[in-house]
């Protein structure tokens, strides 16, 4: 996922973020609400205000152990990030920019349609029939639209063509581009204010 980080911080660089206010890893450490903090993949920390974190997931096998796991997280750090922020724990800053960018496997394993399990309630009927790849999208989707993100690009791939670089996007939702335009307007429209 580094070429992800590196053309995120093109991009920001590209909409008037210094270099050096785009935090990776480590530097992107931050305090949260429910937790004492949480290293996010990248942080957009200029003249002391954050202005947006984002981060990279990744999937090629074992769907069924993780995809559930990836959820968790991505719900979890969202809603961390977000309690903190109205708690003032940022204060100065603006509400952050949160990101999200999934890139997945596009596999025999990954079209699979789990068996859902349903011993006590029944699932959303938009998860019965959905492969993985359909879940992660939903997902991502999903946390667009109840605002736990700001913006999601869900990216597929082969092992095949992935190595030159070949993707698509199924969602026009969640396309790479419309996710790098979104996080870049809202931070350039921050930057010098």
């Amino acid at each position: 996922m580094d070429g992800f980080a590196g053309l995120i911080e093109d991009i920001l660089v590209g909409a008037g973020i210094p270099r050096d206010s785009v935090k990776h890893d480590y530097y992107a450490t931050l305090p949260g609400y429910f937790r004492h903090e949480k290293e996010w993949d990248t942080a957009v920390v200029h003249d002391g205000e954050l202005l947006a974190v984002v981060e990279y997931k990744s999937q090629a096998s074992s769907f069924g152990n993780n995809l559930n796991n990836r959820a968790e997280e991505a719900i979890g750090n969202n809603t961390d990030l977000l309690q903190a922020y109205e708690d003032g724990v940022f204060a100065p800053s603006p509400q952050p920019f949160i990101g999200y960018l999934m890139l997945m496997a596009d596999n025999e394993k990954s079209r699979t349609v789990p068996r859902v399990r349903e011993p006590n309630f029944q699932v959303d009927d938009e998860f019965r029939d959905a492969t993985y790849v359909d879940r992660m999208e939903l997902l991502c989707l999903r946390m667009v639209r109840q605002r736990l993100v700001n913006g999601s690009a869900f990216v597929l791939s082969d092992e095949e063509r992935g190595m030159d670089g070949e993707c698509w996007e199924p969602n026009e939702e969640l396309q790479f581009n419309r996710f790098a335009r979104s996080l870049a307007s809202y931070v350039e429209g921050h930057v010098g204010i």
